[in-house]
């Protein structure tokens, strides 16, 4: 583990480059390799079993190309996987579970402290985002709705407009029923949904994106273990998927606002993974 080497994030699909690029921002001179096993997305319709052997073997796949911090961008990974992973890894592994949980409570009113959490069902079954939250803060009240039709938007495309504003009311009706001062969006594709989230909430209710708090985590992390990589050439971002490499592609000149010709794409068969002794 060295300075010079890259920075690993994978998600269950293309969310992740949420966090990409919160990272691209605070870390402009950190090479990242990102996996996104859009073959077998969304996590959130797996079997907790199914999650934590998919996280194994991505991570496995990942460390092998010699990185230095490896970001599990997925919530419904980390509430499933993350000690498995920290267990197993020679490197430090971060969550985005905890810098979403702590930012949470660091801004709930303290007399109604009340925070609402969406995400997918396993992430939301699991407890983790409650688990985290109480850890900072025992007294909170914490309320959690699981949005399972928010991941298949993001993953097609359509992160606006008005019939994914009529998805998003829908799905966060029986949440707003409660007087919430900040909603933890518990997933990383749901900060492309921000918009339509933000206007159906409202403007009293502060949104959480763990992604740019994840961010925030992998700045602290470099800087408390000196990993700053100190190359003056601008890295080339590295990007793995499992699945269609179009919609990657697309994401990535579109989210990310990447060049082809700066693109590094490379397509792993899922079967082809697997999982260490």
């Amino acid at each position: 583990m060295h300075a010079e080497q890259p920075i690993a994030v994978f998600d269950s699909g293309l969310g992740g480059l949420t966090v990409v690029a919160e990272m691209i921002a605070a870390l402009p001179n950190e090479k990242i390799l990102y996996f996104g096993d859009t073959a077998r997305c969304p996590y959130g319709d797996r079997t907790p079993q199914e999650v934590l052997e998919f996280s194994l073997q991505i991570a496995d796949f990942l460390l092998e190309q010699q990185v230095k911090l490896l970001v599990v961008a997925c919530n419904t990974a980390t509430a499933v996987a993350l000690p498995d992973l920290i267990e197993r890894s020679p490197i430090p592994v971060i969550g985005v579970i905890q810098p979403g949980a702590r930012a949470a409570v660091n801004r709930a009113n303290a007399r109604r402290k009340r925070i609402g959490v969406i995400g997918t069902a396993v992430t939301i079954a699991s407890g983790a985002y409650a688990d985290a939250i109480h850890s900072f803060d025992p007294d909170v009240d914490v309320v959690s709705l699981a949005c399972p039709r928010f991941v298949p938007l993001v993953e097609s495309g359509r992160c606006d407009g008005p019939e994914v504003e009529q998805v998003v009311r829908e799905s966060l009706m029986p949440l707003l029923m409660y007087d919430i001062d900040a909603l933890i969006l518990g997933c990383t594709h749901y900060p492309l949904l921000a918009g339509p989230i933000g206007r159906v909430a409202g403007p009293e209710v502060q949104l959480i994106s763990s992604a740019a708090e994840t961010a925030k985590e992998v700045f602290r992390v470099l800087d408390e273990k000196k990993l700053f990589r100190t190359e003056e050439t601008l890295p080339r971002h590295c990007f793995y998927t499992t699945g269609n490499g179009v919609r990657m592609r697309v994401a990535l000149e579109g989210w990310l606002g990447l060049h082809r010709e700066e693109l590094d794409l490379r397509i792993v068969e899922p079967e082809l993974l697997h999982v260490r002794s």
